[in-house]
């Protein structure tokens, strides 16, 4: 149900979204923020989860879903006379928390799978790199966000037995299905999320490529609340449009050259003066020979 929050429930709206409404319709060029209420989720529905899936949700998830069965929140942005819708924060309800990469009913016998995927050749996990998550029976795989099509941010169960002792992480999953590492637990993620304004691709800042320059520019305007500076200021410029209009539509008409006939009086006096040297020499040699 989508409402403004009255005074009453104000403090609440404040704690869970740790004040970003504020700092959001408080932005320049900000034309709407709208946050969908949503109820606590049933304890029996979180059980059922649990035991339909055979694993334990780790305790900062489900005391988060006790609180609110789900989180979604948006924001727009006007220009000219039109709204853009930009920024979107999602985490799934309870009954949306689907497992990727699971067997379903309606798969034909031998279509190919997510599993089929894995490569034994992968790098595990060494030093300070975690070890990524496996579409096949070593790890299980929960859809947290869709991420408007960009990716997925997933919970991730890496070892077996996750119902005696839940070892969870939270992993970005990119369209071209690698793997990045986003945090430890659940809270963490959630603060990320938050900081970072919901705004588009902000998940790829965590990979090795990056966002996109499109990205780059809504991150240059509504910088996130932490944000690695180094993102921004590191090519500040590289994606800011320099073109100068002077040059792009500078004349390319050259000038043209006026080329000068050569007069014929030069031409008239040499020849006359060629004709006037070659008598003198005559005359000369004449004169010569008669001595």
């Amino acid at each position: 149900m989508e409402e403004k929050p009255s005074a009453s429930i104000k403090p609440y709206l404040d704690k869970l979204t740790l004040g970003v409404t504020r700092i959001l319709e408080t932005s320049p060029g900000v034309a709407e923020v709208t946050f969908v209420e949503k109820e606590p989720a049933e304890r029996h529905a979180i059980i059922s989860w649990e035991q339909k899936n055979s694993c334990v949700l780790p305790e900062d998830l489900k005391n988060f879903y006790l609180m609110t069965d789900g989180f979604q929140m948006t924001w727009s942005v006007k220009t000219d006379d039109t709204t853009m819708p930009l920024g979107s924060m999602v985490i799934n309800g309870i009954s949306k928390l689907c497992r990727l990469g699971g067997s379903s009913m309606y798969t034909l016998p031998n279509a190919p799978g997510l599993a089929d995927l894995e490569d034994d050749t992968d790098e595990e996990g060494n030093g300070d790199k975690p070890e990524k998550p496996h579409f096949d029976s070593r790890s299980l795989i929960f859809e947290l966000d869709p991420c408007s099509g960009n990716g997925k941010v997933c919970l991730v169960y890496k070892h077996a037995k996750p119902d005696v002792s839940p070892e969870t992480e939270i992993w970005f999953l990119d369209r071209a299905l690698y793997w990045h590492f986003l945090t430890k637990t659940f809270t963490a993620y959630y603060r990320l999320l938050i900081t970072h304004l919901g705004l588009p691709q902000w998940q790829y800042a965590f990979t090795s490529y990056g966002v996109s320059p499109q990205a780059k520019q809504w991150f240059n305007m509504y910088k996130p609340i932490t944000i690695n500076t180094a993102l921004l200021s590191e090519e500040a410029d590289s994606f800011v449009n320099k073109l100068d209009p002077n040059k792009v539509f500078k004349s390319k008409n050259k000038t043209p050259v006026i080329k000068k006939k050569p007069s014929s009086q030069p031409a008239a006096s040499q020849k006359s003066h060629t004709s006037v040297t070659s008598s003198k020499t005559s005359s000369l040699a004449g004169n010569s020979s008669r001595k």
